[in-house]
């Protein structure tokens, strides 16, 4: 009884002790063991990564309440996390939460990044017990230890966003958090209110920033001192930030498309001088403030780095990655969000419609080659039906077939006979070889959704299908599926506004190759002028929409403009996305099908299973 008594003292000393005199990194140093996810294994070490220093000791800065990082991807921002929570669980025990985008990557993050962190930290795997079903207080979610807890939750959760108090709170790529969790509003304020309880609570934001002026990471960074890291240059003694504007280098491409680079240098602003990458990675580093006044005002200290200060990644690779990615919007925004760690900007030209109409092709019949296969879009308005037929190739290249309009009212069945007309139409190669529309969306909003679903009931097995748009930013363009209960109607919810953007970086390519837009000269097949303003009638903008900043799509040029090409096009390519589609085989099975003026590859008839057809079938029931 006396020893359990003296034990029992002992522990409820170790709560109520004052944290040790010990920085983290000193922490870090002396306990955590790095496992085969991080950088590098084995215990950590500063010098590997000398920039997360500083970063990781402000957590036990009385002056520094909140600390945001604004990064590239692939620079131990999980190791900088795991070190914040060890520091805590060991040396001063606290409530902490740390944050995902949703639950499932809040588990992920729980059993690939912390228990293996865990495990091999002895200080840590005595303080917080192995995982066991039947152990509630200690589960994938949840983490108890003497004086504290460790919560894992998901953005997306406003329950548990909302309970108890916590010191301690961790958001990871906030840039992935839903504008509102649920109906209660925005995850970040909702944890912020869950420390206001405690004097000394710590916030750490941390992200790769998504899209400028919609970023939160950004609003964060620049609320903060903005610090980067630094290198000292060899010449002048002037820290200076490697950024891509001070990078000089030559270049060259063979016929295979393949970059060569070489002389790569940074010229130092201050004295002009040029130094290679070897040259400025030897010099010492240093977090260089933009705004220091943010510590004492707001106390909060916010920090930026690139992938050019990695010891791990060549400036030969980076340049090579930006090259093969200029040309291609969707891989030149992934490049400055997770190599240079800076938001992304969208510019969209009212004027590129004449671009378009310049570049339109003479096509030798019906389809020209390189089109594997066929989708439509339809939109659904009070007095018409407008369509669009697209061919879809290798690499999501694309080719605008048909785009029409069928005046009648929804609510007539002359209507969609003509339209069944329109889809049931045997579109021709020039060797007489003929394809079928194998998939179509049909917008189901407006004044006859009842009409859409009847129509859609009634074809689903031609693949025709209702959809309904779901607006806002990050969700998937095939969203979720349902079925309508009067009708029976299967349904499929898109994300069009993610849509939008994939359609528009799309045209913006210049070269035919992958995900290329193919559109036919013969204005009788309906790509005019008014087609092309209706196609780029949208743009993407910032606003603050109930407090929150939002993107959201606007109309260019006012409401009246008409907006149903882009629309249109939006529903063919998500019925495209629906199709598990191998183009290999399908082009295979083209190459080898004897030309003739009576074959028809009508895909909505074959097998699914079937190799020779090319489409598995992944099940289209609700």
């Amino acid at each position: 009884m006396e020893k359990r008594t003296i034990a029992l003292f002992k522990k409820i000393l170790k709560v109520v002790a004052p944290p040790p005199d010990i920085l983290p990194s000193e922490w870090a140093e002396k306990n955590l063991i790095l496992n085969e996810s991080a950088l590098s294994t084995g215990r950590w070490r500063a010098e590997t990564a000398p920039y997360q220093k500083e970063i990781i000791d402000a957590v036990v800065d009385p002056d520094v309440e909140k600390i945001v990082i604004m990064s590239s991807s692939q620079g131990g921002k999980n190791v900088i996390v795991n070190i914040i929570i060890g520091y805590f669980v060991d040396n001063d025990p606290s409530p902490i939460m740390l944050i995902e985008p949703t639950l499932e990557l809040a588990e992920d993050y729980s059993k690939r990044r912390l228990a293996p962190i865990i495990q091999d930290t002895k200080c840590l795997r005595e303080k917080i017990y192995e995982t066991k079903s039947r152990d509630s207080n200690n589960t994938i979610l949840l983490k108890l230890f003497p004086g504290g807890s460790l919560n894992l939750v998901g953005a997306n959760s406003p329950r548990s966003l909302a309970s108890k108090p916590i010191r301690v709170i961790i958001a990871d790529e906030v840039d992935g958090f839903e504008a509102s969790a649920g109906k209660e509003g925005d995850p970040l304020k909702l944890a912020d209110k869950r420390s206001i309880t405690f004097w000394n609570r710590k916030k750490i934001y941390i992200s790769t920033p998504v899209l400028k002026g919609a970023s939160r990471i950004e609003k964060e960074y620049l609320s903060g001192t903005q610090e980067k890291w630094c290198f000292e240059c060899p010449n002048c003694g002037e820290y200076q930030y490697i950024n891509w504007h001070g990078l000089k280098f030559e270049h060259s491409k063979d016929d295979k498309g393949n970059y060569s680079v070489w002389n790569i240098t940074f010229q130092c602003p201050d004295c002009l001088k040029k130094y290679d990458e070897y040259a400025w990675k030897q010099q010492p580093g240093a977090w260089i403030s933009e705004n220091p006044d943010a510590k004492a005002a707001k106390k909060t200290r916010s920090f930026h780095w690139n992938a050019f200060i990695y010891f791990w990644t060549s400036w030969e690779d980076i340049i090579l990655e930006y090259l093969h990615s200029k040309s291609d919007p969707e891989e030149k925004k992934v490049f400055k969000n997770t190599v240079l760690g800076e938001p992304y900007e969208e510019n969209i030209n009212d004027e590129e419609y004449a671009y378009l109409l310049d570049r339109r092709e003479e096509y030798p019949a019906d389809l020209p080659d390189g089109v594997l296969l066929l989708t439509a879009g339809v939109d659904t308005q009070d007095d018409r039906l407008e369509y669009e037929i697209v061919g879809w190739g290798k690499g999501e290249q694309s080719w605008g077939i048909e785009y029409g309009i069928i005046m009648g009212a929804p609510d007539r069945a002359s209507t969609w006979q003509m339209l069944s007309d329109k889809l049931d139409t045997v579109w021709r190669f020039e060797n007489g070889l003929g394809l079928k529309v194998a998939c179509t969306f049909v917008d189901s909003g407006g004044h006859y959704t009842s009409e859409v679903y009847q129509y859609c009931r009634a074809n689903e097995h031609k693949k025709i299908f209702a959809i309904r748009g779901m607006y806002g930013a990050g969700r998937p363009l095939i969203y979720s599926k349902g079925r309508s209960k009067k009708e029976n109607c299967l349904y499929f919810n898109l994300g069009v506004d993610g849509g939008k953007t994939k359609i528009l970086s799309h045209l913006r390519i210049k070269q035919p190759g992958d995900r290329y837009c193919h559109f036919p000269i013969d204005e009788k097949r309906g790509y005019d002028q008014v087609y092309f303003k209706g196609l780029l009638s949208e743009r993407s903008v910032v606003r603050k929409v109930n407090g929150r900043i939002k993107v959201v799509w606007e109309k260019i040029g006012g409401a009246r403009r008409r907006n149903e090409p882009l629309d249109v096009r939006n529903y063919a390519q998500a019925a495209f996305a629906l199709l598990p589609v191998n183009l290999d085989i399908l082009e295979e099975r083209l190459k080898s099908m004897t030309p003739s003026k009576d074959k028809v590859i009508d895909v909505t008839k074959r097998k699914p299973q079937s190799r020779k057809y090319g489409v598995v079938n992944r099940g289209f029931k609700a």
